[in-house]
């Protein structure tokens, strides 16, 4: 589903992601600061994320532990969130799906830090941040449930939520 109409380009690291428009980044590794400035640069020189960030990742994994491919059960963004406005925290097992536009599982919350106003908006009761970055556009999810392979009835509907996330966060 990811490949529909484009073309996927797998990255080691987020320290040269400038030819790419879009960038799609779901439970990534600890970055560098390097990678989080370049990563900024990035975004406010007009590039378009969509990150999944989840603070307690409950799907399992076949990749054992230590396995570079392995995603971080644990989200470790606080550099590169807080210098956009945001912190991000586990919200608790307790919160569910109910109200939400997609399948999640014990999600974070998104929320503004004090400070200089900024451009992002906070939706989904904290479940997704939307954020204008310089010229370009960060939205930012705190669960990544919905990227869990799924079979049956719920398949469909957990695509289309993808694709209207990918839309959103890539203009088209």
């Amino acid at each position: 589903m990811l490949e529909e109409g484009r073309r996927l380009v797998p990255l080691d690291t987020l320290l040269a992601p400038r030819p790419l428009a879009d960038l799609f980044v779901a439970q990534p590794r600890p970055l560098e600061p390097a990678e989080n400035v370049a990563l900024d640069a990035w975004v406010r020189g007009g590039g378009h994320l969509l990150l999944f960030a989840d603070p307690l990742l409950t799907a399992e994994s076949r990749f054992a532990l230590g396995d570079p491919r392995r995603p971080a059960d644990t989200v470790l963004l606080g550099p590169i969130l807080a210098h956009w406005g945001l912190a991000l925290r586990d919200a608790g097992e307790g919160r569910e799906s109910a109200g939400t536009p997609f399948p999640v599982n014990a999600p974070g919350e998104l929320t503004l830090l004090p400070g200089p106003a900024q451009d992002c908006r906070i939706e989904q009761a904290g479940l997704i941040a939307a954020c204008r970055i310089g010229k370009g556009f960060a939205l930012i999810v705190a669960d990544a449930a919905l990227l869990e392979s799924a079979e049956g009835p719920d398949a469909a509907s957990r695509a289309e939520a993808l694709r209207a996330l990918m839309r959103r966060a890539f203009g088209r």
